[in-house]
Parts: C-alpha cells; structure tokens; sequence
C-alpha cells in the first residue's frame, strides 16, 4: 500500500495539538498537546513513525508539518522574548484546526 493521506493545512492556518494520551510509541511531545500554534510549513508525507515502531508497513503516508508555537503559550512561566517560538513537527492525525 502507497496511499497518502492529503494535507489539510497549509502555511499560516492555526491549529490546536490533540491532547491523546495513547499508550504505545508516541513521538508528540506530552508538553505541547493542548497547545495552539500555526502551520510553518508542511514538510512532505511520511509513514507514521507510530505505526513503524510496531512493524506495521502498509500504513497510509501522512502529511507531516512543521508548527511554530509562541514560547510564553507554551511556557505560561517563559521569562525570554515575546517573539520566542519553538518549533515542532507534528504528524496530521494531532492536529485540529484551532
């Protein structure tokens, strides 16, 4: 299977990160789920790294994005810049138009 799954954001859309707790193999990071940020770019699809950790290969390619975050909404004690951002690649499946 070489399906792909189509991009559903594009650059400058704002989305919010699902906030699953999944059990398993998971590669978003548990402190920007809940979290609001923009789409910076979308990087190209991928197979999900979730699904490859279990041997499981006929899964669909997923778009994957790179999504910049404002360091203080993610940090509420963040002491740097207003302008300070972290960014993230962040398969489609978490996120959810904000």
């Amino acid at each position: 299977m070489d399906e792909h799954s189509a991009a559903c954001f594009k650059p400058g859309d704002r989305v919010v990160v699902r906030r699953g707790y999944p059990i398993g193999h998971v590669r978003t990071p548990y402190y920007i789920r809940g979290c609001v940020g923009e789409i910076e770019r979308v990087c190209g699809s991928f197979r999900n790294p979730e699904e490859l950790a279990y041997a499981r290969m006929d899964t669909p390619r997923l778009p994957l994005y790179r999504v910049r975050f404002a360091q203080n909404t993610v940090w509420p004690d963040y002491q740097g810049k207003i302008q300070d951002t972290v960014d993230i690649e962040i398969y489609q499946h978490w996120l959810e138009p904000a």
